[in-house]
């Protein structure tokens, strides 16, 4: 079970922006969209950061002007882990669970995104293998004692 496997399931799309959208626009976007979070794409199409809804909580915490002016690139968070197509759904949540965030993108070896992947994605993922897997099993055993 890798993510190119998650990708399939879900659909690649990945909502991004620019490092100067305003993040009251981000907000509605995440909002309407009922997403967790949006990755920062420069213009040459690299991502640049991701904004979660966490880094919109801490900012309007941290600022007691409110974050009206304030653009994606001055709360994203820069240093983004990113994980390829092939890696395993097991070890992708392990990255989050260590890194203690729920969001991934995905891109390939030159860098160029593919997609993102959440917690939900994944689990719901697990869940979907599993009952087939349970199925797999019943049928096989319902088989094994027709015989």
């Amino acid at each position: 079970m890798t993510i190119s496997a998650v990708l399939r399931q879900k659909g690649n799309a990945a909502i991004s922006v620019t490092p100067e959208t305003p993040v009251v626009e981000i907000a509605r976007i995440m909002a309407a969209r009922r997403i967790g979070a949006v990755l920062i794409v420069t213009a040459s199409g690299q991502v640049a950061g991701i904004l979660s809804e966490r880094d919109v909580v801490k900012a309007v915490a941290d600022r007691r002007n409110g974050v009206r002016c304030l653009a994606a690139e001055e709360i994203m968070t820069r240093e983004v882990i990113m994980i390829g197509p092939d890696t395993p759904v097991e070890a992708a949540l392990e990255i989050m669970d260590q890194g203690y965030f729920r969001h991934l993108p995905v891109c390939d070896t030159d860098g160029a995104l593919l997609g993102i992947v959440s917690i939900r994605d994944l689990v719901k993922f697990r869940f979907a293998k599993q009952d087939h897997d349970v199925e797999a099993l019943k049928a096989y055993v319902t088989r094994s004692f027709m015989h």
